[in-house]
């Protein structure tokens, strides 16, 4: 199918106990660490929420898309990526793939022009939001270099040209505290997200950029999601202090599979 690109326990509460799971996995990870690939983890939760539609927004190069696809997800994938240089990748990766589509704009909570702040290490830390001193201090190299100018759509304005009637939609956002404008463009359609998996300061860490607290709040009280996984992020070099973590977090209402047969 080809699309046109634009034609309870109550103590301690949920946050407590993610926020202390994801400092134990950030200091288990070590600072600055990637983490454990979590991908095949990731793979099993879309397979059992029965999700065939990933809108990747800030796709970058592909590397996500094609993470999805070396670990088995065989769903349509929507990539989003505004700046030239990593859509020439991001098109190469996705090139061979007939499931696989690429889209040259920015999301945000307005349609029209929208200045990206580029960031130093090769644009992928690149924001709509002024970067604050913490981010810096931690990630000299990813101090900004200059601004671009891109355009950018509200999601309810491109979503029945980029989804089908029936998609189990699931959103992953690399907007760098941009999360909360995206979200609010999906209008009248944020009910039929199913999922979504976002980039969550434990720190301030972009001017007016939303935080784990905003994020995990707007995720879960207006678009009905639950928590699922938690994984570390940036962390500063200097303390092993954990600054970011991304969720993912789903909407529970998928049916259970069954339980495998015992073996004879």
């Amino acid at each position: 199918m080809t699309f046109s690109p634009l034609s309870s326990l109550p103590l301690p509460p949920l946050r407590d106990r993610a926020l202390s799971a994801v400092r134990r996995l950030g200091r288990a990870a070590g600072p600055g660490h990637p983490g454990a690939d979590d991908g095949p983890r990731l793979v099993r939760l879309l397979r059992r929420y029965e999700i065939d539609l990933v809108l990747d927004v800030g796709a970058y190069s592909g590397a996500y898309g094609a993470m999805l696809r070396r670990c088995g997800y065989e769903g349509r994938i929507v990539s989003f990526e505004p700046l030239r240089e990593p859509r020439a990748e991001l098109r190469l990766r996705a090139a061979e793939d007939p499931c696989w589509t690429v889209l040259p704009y920015a999301l945000g909570d307005r349609t029209g022009p929208l200045v990206l702040n580029i960031a130093g290490d090769a644009g992928v830390s690149t924001s709509a939001l002024a970067m604050l001193d913490r981010h810096r201090a931690a990630a000299p190299h990813t101090a900004y270099t200059g601004t671009r100018s891109v355009e950018a759509y509200r999601l309810d304005e491109l979503w029945e040209r980029v989804t089908a009637p029936g998609e189990r939609v699931f959103v992953r956002l690399a907007v760098q505290g941009y999360e909360r404008e995206v979200l609010r463009g999906a209008g009248a359609f944020a009910d039929e997200i199913v999922g979504v998996q976002a980039g969550a300061a434990l720190v301030p860490l972009y001017e007016g950029g939303a935080g784990f607290d905003d994020v995990l709040a707007y995720a879960r009280d207006s678009l009905g999601l639950a928590l699922m996984s938690v994984r570390p992020g940036l962390a500063d070099p200097r303390d092993g202090r954990l600054l970011q973590c991304e969720l993912v977090l789903l909407r529970e209402d998928a049916p259970i599979p069954p339980q495998a047969a015992p073996s004879v």
